[in-house]
């Protein structure tokens, strides 16, 4: 199968990290969590008291952020790793969900992130999911797409995944941290949340698990078969 980048953008709680994994693993592809690196960066700068507003705490911070990922081989899955310590649980605790969109905003922590992420997706044949991957990170992405819900089922998505971690939070609490993101990724002035005119719009407030990964990974096979007959047809 021929090698694209699928770039999945989107609102905090629509599914796309679950979605991307998904895809990348029906595809062949690997997977890169650009969410899971800001959640990374900033469990960093908590762990060491360092203010994302400070200049100096910043340039701090990032002479010594490292982040990986490795597969987990008892469970297939992959994980996030801060420095060489195992953070995958750590970072999708509420305590750094309240802090993270305040982190995405410095410029010097984006432009560093961004880096790393275009390095990890030189050579293709990469799904990577986040707020400006198809407007920043991969702005030529042969697939583009842009997934959305509603609020309502935004919340119980992440009320469950917190659940699934052992941890019990108010879904009012919840819907308030969800609107507050919306409006801090959409406002930045550095890299903000858009909808970019060339990606597919995918609603998944009605759509199963399941189908949403089969809608995109059809976008995906088309895109490449588009590929491979302009190809041929250019030689």
């Amino acid at each position: 199968m021929g090698k694209i980048v699928v770039a999945i953008d989107g609102y905090s709680g629509c599914g796309k990290s679950s979605t991307a994994k998904a895809v990348a693993k029906d595809l062949g592809f690997t997977y890169i969590d650009s969410g899971a690196m800001y959640r990374a960066a900033t469990l960093h700068f908590l762990n060491h008291y360092l203010s994302p507003s400070n200049p100096q705490d910043v340039a701090k911070g990032l002479k010594t952020l490292e982040i990986s990922f490795k597969i987990n081989p008892d469970t297939g899955k992959q994980e996030t790793y801060l420095n060489g310590i195992n953070v995958e649980d750590e970072i999708r605790s509420m305590s750094v969900s309240e802090k993270v969109s305040e982190i995405a905003t410095v410029k010097e922590i984006r432009k560093e992130l961004v880096a790393q992420q275009r390095r990890l997706g030189k050579s293709k044949g990469v799904v990577m999911d986040g707020r400006d991957i198809g407007s920043v990170v991969f702005p030529d992405a042969e697939l583009k797409i842009f997934m959305t819900a509603d609020l309502e089922t935004r919340a119980f998505r992440r009320q469950q995944e917190l659940l699934e971690k052992g941890e019990l939070v108010d879904l009012e609490d919840i819907k308030k941290n969800l609107v507050n993101r919306d409006r801090i990724d959409s406002s930045r002035t550095e890299s903000p949340l858009i909808k970019v005119s060339d990606a597919v719009e995918i609603d998944t407030s009605n759509l199963t698990f399941e189908a949403q990964v089969v809608q995109i990974v059809q976008l995906a096979k088309e895109v490449i078969d588009n590929e491979k007959d302009y190809a041929s047809n250019h030689r």
